[in-house]
Order: structure tokens, then sequence, then C-alpha cells
């Protein structure tokens, strides 16, 4: 029997599919209900403004995530596991401290967008909230790395709806396009607060853990990392096209009738009678999917760091016995969410703020020992950063210290708010 010969362009995609995964999931992770809430806010409030800024993001995006791959590759070890070893233990337990308050309240955030969106559409929060986290967490908990890396992706699919959204606006593309290529800056404080709120929600602590770690825990060999490449660079910019859609959507009809909202659920209300119900429905879809898939993801990027900065056996190709704490820490953290959302009263947007507050603190701290880990050629031999690599992550390092540090000033002062 004669054998059909493949194209070589044709195995090349093959391949890139079946690399293709952690960097997608974490670039469509970032834009979780903290996220659509910043880009509605900004879409609502400056218009397409913000479309030049998704730009600069989505490079500083790619530089830091191909950072974190490429040690995931070539190492086999997480992010956690590698600040253990060439930092010590203080260094080990601040980071992963700060990491555990910022991830429980950004998982809070996850859940109670699950909750806001599924009572846009009728339903009861106190059924929704318990039932998606059990859902989630069965469906994490009891399947193989390859499974759950499966579920991710279809989860990450529910963002067309954003496009599905600006297609039935029809926005004035001109406008737009001129946006994107034209830098607009305001210097007024809530302009920068916005900014940096843009900035924090896309560029992560726990999103450069995550990725890292489940690069390792795919198994991924330094042969497999310029398609490993392409799956961070496609993930990073296929995340802030959805970003930049959500900003488009509500620019083009929110904005421009002097509209001003702050939570996704909102703009998907106020969308409703200004750009018919099926806007309002696939808004609201987007934000259900979008916190479902960072109700999976937000999680074990906490749990993997914790069991790699102390040792623990980690990774959903192990079962509860071989890796106990794992599964332990990831339940708790899910289930302490879902109490919280749940109580009357609950100031969640306080619990989001300080979540936030803290992520940027961290953020600066992390990059700076990720640039020393990257740079370090006894851990990296010849895939240690390229000059080109340390002029983008040094620079973009120095920009997010100083914005953090204007978050922090302007949020004492209650400048914005």
């Amino acid at each position: 029997m004669k054998k059909i010969k493949i194209p070589g362009w044709l195995k090349r995609i093959g391949i890139y599919l079946a690399i293709l995964g952690p960097g997608l999931i974490t670039a469509s992770a970032d834009n979780d209900a903290p996220g659509i809430a910043t880009y509605s806010m900004a879409g609502s409030t400056y218009g397409y403004q913000f479309l030049s800024i998704i730009l600069i993001v989505t490079i500083g995006e790619v530089v830091i995530q191909e950072m974190a791959a490429r040690m995931g590759v070539v190492t086999g070890k997480g992010t956690a596991d590698l600040i253990r070893e060439r930092f010590g233990v203080k260094v080990t337990a601040f980071a992963m401290l700060a990491l555990l308050i910022a991830n429980l309240g950004t998982t809070v955030a996850q859940i109670a967008g699950i909750a806001a969106s599924a009572e846009l559409f009728g339903i009861s929060r106190y059924f929704i909230a318990p039932l998606a986290a059990v859902i989630v967490s069965l469906a994490v908990l009891r399947g193989s790395y390859r499974y759950i890396e499966k579920v991710l992706l279809v989860l990450s699919l529910s963002a067309i709806s954003y496009i599905v959204t600006v297609i039935l606006i029809n926005p004035p593309w001109g406008e737009v396009a001129k946006a994107i290529v034209l830098p607009s800056f305001d210097f007024e404080p809530q302009f920068i607060v916005a900014v940096l709120a843009t900035i924090g929600t896309t560029i992560t602590p726990w999103g450069i853990f995550y990725l890292q770690a489940s690069v390792a825990d795919k198994g991924l060999d330094v042969k497999d990392y310029k398609y490993t490449k392409v799956d961070v660079t496609f993930g990073a910019v296929w995340g802030n096209i959805i970003s930049a859609f959500i900003i488009i959507s509500t620019a083009a009809t929110l904005f421009i009738h002097g509209i001003s909202v702050d939570s996704a659920e909102q703009a998907a209300l106020v969308l409703e009678p200004l750009a018919g119900p099926w806007a309002k429905i696939l808004f609201s879809a987007g934000l259900l999917g979008a916190s479902l898939l960072a109700l999976a993801v937000l999680p074990l990027s906490t749990t993997y760091a914790v069991c790699e900065a102390f040792g623990f056996e980690r990774g959903l190709n192990r079962n509860f016995k071989e890796a106990p704490v794992f599964y332990i820490i990831y339940s708790a953290i899910i289930a302490l969410s879902v109490v919280i959302v749940l109580i009357p009263g609950m100031p969640l947007f306080s619990i989001m703020w300080i979540s936030q507050t803290v992520n940027a603190v961290l953020l600066p701290i992390l990059l700076i020992l990720v640039l020393k880990l990257a740079n370090n050629g006894q851990l990296m031999g010849k895939w240690k950063n390229t000059k080109v690599q340390n002029i983008l992550g040094i620079g973009l390092t120095i920009f997010i210290s100083l914005v953090t540090i204007a978050l922090i000033i302007t949020s004492f002062l209650g400048i914005g708010t």
C-alpha cells in the first residue's frame, strides 16, 4: 500500500497545534472578570484611546512570558522552584505569601464574575457559584494535564463572543485604526490609574508562575522551544486582541453616549438598550467563559508555586496520594473564595483592590528575579537572555516599577476614586 506523503508545512501546523496550550491559556485567562471590568471602564470612559496602550502592553507581555516559557523548557522546573534554589527561603516565603494573598483575592473576583454573569441570565448566585466551583474543581483535579489543557483551550474560545459583539455593533473602523497607530495620552490622575490597571491585569505574577509551571508539567523539551515560543507569542497577541475588542465594543456604544461603567456586568446591562439583546448576551457569555477559565487557572498557578517553593509534589499528572498538598491547597482556595462571595454585604471591590495592590508590589520584584534567572549562564547555558531581550526586559521592569510606585501613591491618596 502506497504511503501518503504529508507536506512539510502541514506537519509543522500539526506540531504547532500539539504544542499550543500554556501560552494561549495564560493570555486568555488574563481577560478575567477584573480584566474585562478594566477594559470596559477604559472603553466607556476614554473611548478608543486605550487601543494604542494595548499594543504596547502586548509587546511587554510577549517579552516576559517568553522568558518564563524558555526557563520552563530549559530547566524543566517552575519559577518558584528556581527562586527557592537560587535565592533562598526568605525571598521565596515573601513571594509566596504575596502571591497567595493576591491570587485568593483575584479568585474571589472570578467567582464574583461567574455569579454576576449568571444573574444577568436570571440565575441566582447562591446556586451558580457553588455549582461552578464544584464542576471546575472536579474537572481539574480528576483529569491529567493533557485532558485539562483541552478543556481550558475550549473555554478560551468564549472570548470570540467579544469579536462577534463588535461585528454586530459595527464601529467606525477608521477611528479605531487611527487610535491604534496614533497614541494619545493624558496626564490626569484617573487616566494614569487606568493605564496602570490595564498593565496590571495583563502582565501578572500568577501568569508567570502558571506559564512556566505548565510548560514544565507538559514535559516540553528544548527541541520544542521554537514551537513553545510561537504558542506564547500567539497567546499574548490573541489575548490582547480580545482586550482591544472589549474596549472597542464599550467605546462604540457607551462612550459616545457619555455612559461610564466600572464593572463588566454594568457594561452588559447598558449594552442591551444601545446595541440590542444579542450584544448583552454575547458580552455576558464572554464574561462567564473568561471567569470559568480563570477560576481553573488561578488556583492552579498558586498551587504550583507554593508546592514548588516548599518542595511538595505537584502536578495534574499525579494523583491525590502522590501529591496530597497540591490537591488540598487547590480545593481550599476555591472553597474559601466561594464562601467569601456568598457572604451578604462582603466588600468584594475592596478585596479586588487589595489583591491588585499586592500584585503591583510583587510584580517588579518577581521581574527582577526572573531577569536574574534568565541571565544565569550556569542555569540557562546558551539559552540565557540576549542583549535585546535584556534591554526590553529591564526597560519594562523599570517602567512597571515606576508606575507601580505611582499606583501605590495615587491609591494611598485616594486619587481617581
